[in-house]
């Protein structure tokens, strides 16, 4: 009897710990894009080409793990994810008018077509 009650105990210990790490890493990648949506903002306009570069690819990883978390999300939460993406992508589209993105390869085109996908969801 004991022993199954340590079971039932450690069962329910362990799907406890496994909610608040999924949620924690679910609201950590949201986190972060909205820390990277800050620093866009108030840095952005000095980037240089391989901060453009940097910039892009960390968007790309921040947006990877947001996926992997897809269907976890609330839609009051999926709504936040999309403002601070529609700002991210504000952001870089508005270094991309000033040319920069004209000198980057490899990873400004994965990113333009993600701004491309996003501002096409967005308006269907």
């Amino acid at each position: 009897m004991r022993k199954q009650l340590l079971t039932v105990v450690a069962l329910v210990l362990m799907g406890m710990t496994t909610l608040f790490t999924s949620c924690s890493t679910k609201m950590h990648a949201v986190n972060q894009l909205e820390r990277f949506s800050y620093e866009l903002r108030d840095h952005s306009a000095n980037y240089s080409v391989r901060e453009w570069e940097e910039a892009a690819e960390r968007f790309v990883e921040i947006r990877k793990e947001i996926s992997k978390h897809e269907l976890d999300y609330t839609p009051e939460q999926k709504a936040r994810i999309g403002e601070l993406e529609g700002k991210c992508a504000g952001y870089m589209a508005k270094g991309m008018k000033q040319g920069f993105f004209d000198k980057v390869t490899g990873v400004a085109r994965e990113i333009k077509g993600i701004l491309k996908g996003l501002l096409n969801a967005i308006t269907e």
